[in-house]
């Protein structure tokens, strides 16, 4: 594969044009064009989302890792503690430690936290039904009345995009629910292959239909192996759709090859063209290391980003620390078909 584009190439090329969150269902549909204000922080990044008008935290707080601590009092906390210091991108999904990690974000964003951030969730439904069910019980434990992006999760079958734009599919809830004003936005995500996050866009241009933001793997190894940055960043720019980063770290296997520090894997994904890098924050210590992170990163050239895919290359050549391509072990709708809302996978 060749060398990626670094940040400010995508940025030159790109022709995405930059375009409140209230109580009433009504009002919300009404405004959801309207991008809301939060409060920001000297010590964090702010990037523009897409073509949305929205400014949010260059760092997302990623779900899966909410619910992993023993104490709730100790996921809300650190939530709070993020918000406090500026993060204001929420990531989170309804299959997230079975629920748990929507509730306790819930819990965290009471006491007008909610209004400091942008909320982000994901269902896996893929028929009408299904999705409609999903969307209404992460509203519930989410505790709020709208969601600001709500992300189709992990599209990783070739088929996934056809099942979710047929008659009768997820979309039509989704839709229904955006116009109503429980959502604002909608993306989709996967980590398995480019090829399907490509005709995820194909089926969508056929239908007319314009996602807000798509989530993918981005990180140092990314490069040299089923590339997500080199084949679908330049289309989701294309189609002025805000790109979400995640597996930063490959959950840990990346840092496990001893080929980059957590801060230089941190700065490549500031350094690319996505709008947030999404990761695992599960204490106060990584908490305070992806700040770290943050208030040293500088624009990397093309040479700079070179230098480190070298360093990652020979590791990176054949997917091992990046399981999520080559292995079954992080596709939680294959083990569990039922969260589709159909049995067969």
């Amino acid at each position: 594969m060749g060398v990626c584009m670094d940040r400010r190439d995508f940025l030159k090329t790109a022709t995405v044009a930059a375009t409140g969150t209230v109580t009433s269902a009504n009002a919300q549909s009404a405004q959801s064009s309207v991008a809301a204000r939060r409060p920001e922080s000297p010590n964090m990044i702010y990037r523009e989302l897409g073509r949305t008008g929205e400014r949010v935290s260059a760092i997302g707080m990623g779900g899966y890792h909410i619910g992993k601590q023993q104490d709730p009092d100790e996921s809300i906390r650190l939530l709070r503690s993020a918000i406090d210091r500026g993060i204001t991108f929420m990531d989170n999904c309804w299959d997230y430690n079975g629920g748990i990690s929507e509730v306790r974000m819930g819990q965290a964003l009471r006491d007008g936290y909610r209004q400091k951030v942008f909320l982000m969730t994901k269902i896996d439904g893929r028929d009408k039904n299904t999705a409609a069910r999903q969307i209404e019980q992460s509203l519930g434990r989410l505790q709020t009345d709208v969601i600001d992006l709500l992300q189709f999760h992990e599209v990783i079958r070739l088929d996934d995009p056809d099942v979710i734009f047929a008659p009768g599919g997820a979309i039509e809830a989704v839709r229904e629910a955006k116009q109503v004003g429980k959502i604002r936005y909608i993306g989709f995500t996967g980590h398995k292959d480019p090829a399907v996050h490509l005709r995820m866009f194909e089926t969508a241009d056929k239908h007319s239909f314009h996602f807000d933001a798509v989530q993918m793997p981005i990180n140092v190894m990314d490069a040299h192996f089923r590339s997500f940055l080199n084949g679908v960043a330049p289309v989701a720019q294309q189609h002025g759709t805000a790109i979400l980063a995640m597996k930063t770290f490959g959950d840990p296997y990346i840092l496990q090859s001893n080929t980059v520090t957590p801060l230089e894997a941190l700065h490549f994904g500031l350094n690319s063209p996505a709008s947030v890098v999404i990761t695992g924050i599960d204490s106060p210590a990584i908490l305070e290391q992806t700040f770290q992170a943050v208030q040293s990163f500088k624009p990397m050239d093309r040479e700079q980003v070179a230098t480190i895919l070298a360093k990652t290359k020979e590791a990176a050549m054949t997917g091992r620390f990046e399981l999520f391509k080559t292995s079954s072990h992080y596709d939680g709708t294959i083990k569990n078909p039922s969260w589709l809302g159909y049995s067969n996978g």
